[in-house]
């Protein structure tokens, strides 16, 4: 939801939810996570947005996949080399709205 490139995209469920408020707290994470990455350029600072998780909070809507397939990108950002990458937002499986820290 804080992706410009998701929401004005009508191929993506982002497109079609109207919460300003969730999204624009969710753009200033994703910046903040830019800025962290420039600021600190020995620590790896990513964003990720794991997708749809069935969690206590979602369970009445029925959605999601379960807490250990979504925690997937996370352990994967967690285990980053040197060379990995710093100051992006990540989905499940590729990279989305990569930003590199300049």
């Amino acid at each position: 939801m804080g992706s410009f490139w998701a929401v004005n995209n009508p191929d993506r469920a982002e497109c079609q939810i109207p919460l300003a408020l969730y999204a624009a707290s969710k753009a200033a994470a994703t910046m903040l996570t830019v800025q962290h990455a420039k600021a600190h350029p020995g620590i790896k600072f990513n964003a990720v947005e794991p997708g749809p998780t069935a969690t206590d909070m979602t369970a009445a809507f029925g959605i999601g996949r379960s807490v250990h397939e979504s925690a997937k990108v996370v352990v994967r950002l967690a285990n980053l080399d040197v060379n990995g990458p710093a100051g992006t937002l990540q989905e499940r499986g590729r990279r989305s709205g990569l930003v590199r820290a300049c």
